[in-house]
C-alpha cells in the first residue's frame, strides 16, 4: 500500500505595499492589480487591502512585502509575512 502522506496545497502569494503598521504584529498590505475594461478596453487599476501577520514588528509603511496565505489567525488576518521585498526610502 502506498504512503498516506498528505501533501499541502498550493498556497497564494501576493505582493503589495504596506500601507498600516500601526498593529502589533499586524501589517496592513495594498495589493493592485490592472484588469481590462470590457468595453472601453481601457487598463484600470484596482485595490484590495489585506491584514498580516508580521511576527517580528519589522515592516514599515511604504515597504515591498510578499504576503503567503495561511489558517486563520484572528478575525481579519489570513495571510503572513513572507519576505520584505524593497525597504521604503
Amino acid at each position: 500500500m502506498p504512503d498516506t502522506k498528505t501533501t499541502q496545497g498550493h498556497r497564494k502569494v501576493l505582493t503589495g505595499r504596506v500601507v498600516g503598521n500601526k498593529m502589533n504584529k499586524t501589517i496592513v498590505v495594498r495589493v493592485e492589480r490592472t484588469i481590462r475594461h470590457p468595453l472601453l478596453k481601457k487598463y484600470l487599476r484596482r485595490h484590495k487591502k489585506f491584514y498580516a501577520h508580521d511576527e517580528k514588528n519589522e515592516c514599515n509603511v511604504g515597504d515591498v512585502v510578499r504576503v503567503t496565505e495561511c489558517r486563520p489567525l484572528s478575525r481579519l488576518k489570513r495571510w503572513r509575512l513572507t519576505e520584505i521585498v524593497d525597504r521604503a526610502k
